[in-house]
């Protein structure tokens, strides 16, 4: 007897059904919610399944976002064997079927019949430590977009209140910059305030400068204040959306600088951190990403399974006597890893940095291929030279 368990997850709750065999669906699906009672009932199955059979049954699922990993930390808890599979290959498989037919209990009893079909490999279970990374290293990229659009819309906005007040400031986000500004948002309470006024601020908002460095940007902002065409503001929600964006920039600061803390604290527990970063063009963050989105290298046996995983592997199209020449890469592995890699081969090209990854860009280049398909060549050379590297361990 060969059982398992196919579960259709979603959210909240998930629909089960059970196999004692191949061809041998024992009883209807049922139906169990991502509760403590839930995984209680789910046990009770577990037990009658084994009763019949003498053995445990396999759990095989889909992965679904974040909505699996209740039921996946709740097998792992009672040591069950699991199958966590691709979305892709179920749906291929459903299309087998003649009826067209989509409810949550013929997907678990599809799922079933998929696993007596197909030879899945073990699901080789994630280190926590990398898990936590990865977790981490999403989050500062989530972080990162969000504090992208605020800049944009909070430009867009000064560009209407005190368009001369870039360029005073290195760094028009710095917290000095931004601290002033939002004391001082239009021209009207800037030459209100005055020099002395302006210097003391500045100066106690930046202790690390001399007096005359911020009495000399006080002069310069009181100049862009006399020149600014916008004297009084004609809308008030100007200045409304100006303090909401300079809040939510400080803040959008802080979380990201808290993030790279931790990102870097855990990822110098790896002993993989301080290797990967011997290739030239790869930084501290970018080593954090490519190890978190690859996870253990002993799950893959091969550099190439990597390239897959990061989706830069071409597709192949072929019928008949026709095969395409021109094959875009695939994009089905992980957008963080391939985004990194992405900025990894730029950063080792800017100025020869990585000089072997510049010389088989530059061979590509000359054997005719355009700029993109040469990156995504070099890409995948890195990809290669990363999984040699954690294999090895040097």
């Amino acid at each position: 007897m060969n059982p398992v368990i196919g579960l259709d997850i979603s959210k909240g709750q998930s629909e089960g059904q059970a196999f004692l065999s191949k061809g041998q669906p024992y009883g209807r699906s049922f139906r169990f919610l991502h509760t403590l009672e839930g995984f209680k009932d789910l046990l009770g199955t577990i037990q009658d399944v084994r009763n019949k059979t003498g053995s445990t049954p396999v759990f095989i699922l889909e992965s679904t976002g974040h909505y699996h990993q209740a039921v996946v930390q709740f097998l792992e808890s009672n040591e069950f064997l699991y199958l966590v599979i691709n979305p892709l290959i179920s749906h291929q498989a459903k299309k087998s079927s003649l009826r067209k037919v989509k409810t949550d209990a013929v997907d678990a009893y599809q799922l079933c019949e998929l696993y007596y079909k197909e030879e899945f490999e073990t699901q080789k279970q994630r280190g926590i430590g990398l898990l936590n990374l990865r977790h981490l290293t999403r989050q500062h990229e989530s972080i990162t977009h969000m504090y992208v659009q605020a800049k944009l819309h909070f430009q867009a906005v000064l560009d209407q209140v005190f368009p001369d007040y870039r360029g005073i400031f290195g760094d028009l986000y710095s917290t000095v910059s931004l601290s002033v500004l939002r004391e001082f948002p239009t021209s009207k309470m800037i030459l209100g305030a005055g020099l002395t006024k302006l210097t003391d601020r500045i100066a106690c908002l930046c202790p690390r400068r001399s007096e005359n460095w911020a009495s000399e940007k006080a002069k310069t902002i009181l100049k862009a204040a006399v020149n600014n065409p916008f004297q009084e503001t004609a809308y008030s929600s100007h200045l409304v959306s100006i303090g909401l964006y300079i809040n939510l920039l400080l803040q959008y600061q802080e979380h990201l600088s808290h993030l790279e803390k931790k990102i870097d604290a855990l990822a110098k527990e790896v002993e993989e951190f301080r290797i990967i970063q011997s290739i030239p063009g790869i930084g501290s963050n970018i080593a954090a990403t490519v190890l978190s989105e690859i996870g253990e290298i002993n799950r893959f046996n091969h550099a190439k399974k990597v390239v897959a995983f990061a989706g830069v592997d071409p597709s192949v199209f072929s019928s008949g006597k026709f095969t395409a020449t021109t094959n875009r890469i695939t994009k089905r592995g992980s957008k963080q890893l391939r985004h990194s890699l992405y900025l990894a081969v730029i950063c080792g090209l800017k100025n020869s940095r990585n000089k072997k990854l510049r010389e088989y860009y530059d061979k590509k280049r000359e054997e005719g291929k355009p700029y993109r398909v040469a990156v995504v060549a070099c890409i995948n050379k890195l990809l290669h030279w990363i999984y040699a590297i954690l294999t090895k361990k040097e």
